[in-house]
């Protein structure tokens, strides 16, 4: 086992897949990952040591005592499917490493080669042309043509040419490297709203996945959230329309007045 990785347990795991996140745009992987690390209630697995990959650059000082330095998290769990054919290895690293992040995802791979893991998945945002008050659809992406195939049966978006960004893409390469398959579900996210987390996105990524694994989830919380931040983005975009109109428009009353005024 890598010595950058430290396990707290060493569970039996039939046919598993490796599920792995990092912040990402609109942090839909983060949304994604983090709802089912709640709402299924995994289990503790292990860690990788966050002191390699992260350079601290100052400490916290509590009523005047200094604190050691913190790393962000990069945590292994795991969770037992009983309804589906796979158990299920989840990789959240709560920050994406200025370097060896090929070395990063190198490490998080041989985790899951280590319980034998018959595929990865990744998550991303897929910017397009779609409005905030459209729903958005799922797009996948594969490591090999058979699989990209085989996705075609979820009814799932394809698109030929793109490219993934920071460790959620690059997770992908590694794996093909190792010839292990692996998958990308995208959320469609609006071009002109990728600094607002966009709850609507990962929502649809997690029906697709679930579809695909097998798994049985609640989603009336997340959907709670993606109807709220819908209708956050609808009065934000009416408030800015309106600013907008204010700035460059001047009303008509106003103009007649001006025109009395070079009248006299």
């Amino acid at each position: 086992m890598n010595r950058l990785v430290k396990l707290y347990a060493r569970p039996r795991l039939k046919s598993p897949v490796l599920l792995a996140a990092w912040p990402g745009i609109s942090n839909v992987a983060i949304i994604v990952a983090s709802y089912l690390e709640r709402k299924l209630g995994f289990k503790r697995l292990g860690e990788i040591q966050a002191s390699h990959f992260f350079d601290p650059i100052g400490v916290i000082v509590r009523d005047n005592v200094v604190e050691a330095p913190s790393f962000p998290q990069s945590r292994f769990s795991y969770w037992k499917n009983q309804a589906g054919s796979s158990d299920i290895i989840l990789f959240i690293g709560e920050q994406q490493p200025a370097a060896k992040g090929y070395e990063l995802a190198n490490s998080v791979l041989e985790v899951g080669m280590r319980f034998s893991i018959k595929r990865v998945y990744t998550f991303a945002a897929a910017l397009t042309r779609i409005h905030h008050t459209e729903q958005p659809r799922a797009w996948a992406v594969a490591t090999s043509r058979e699989v990209a195939e085989d996705l075609g049966r979820y009814n799932l978006m394809q698109k030929r040419n793109l490219q993934i960004a920071g460790l959620n893409g690059l997770m992908l390469g590694v794996a093909k490297e190792r010839d292990i398959e692996g998958v990308c579900l995208l959320g469609e996210v609006p071009m002109y709203a990728t600094k607002i987390q966009n709850p609507m996105a990962a929502l649809a990524i997690i029906k697709a996945l679930a579809g695909m694994l097998d798994i049985k989830i609640d989603l009336a919380e997340l959907n709670q959230l993606a109807n709220e931040t819908r209708e956050g983005m609808k009065r934000a975009a009416a408030e800015a329309m309106g600013e907008y109109i204010d700035y460059f428009t001047e009303p008509i009353w106003e103009q007649d007045e001006e025109d009395e005024e070079e009248e006299d």
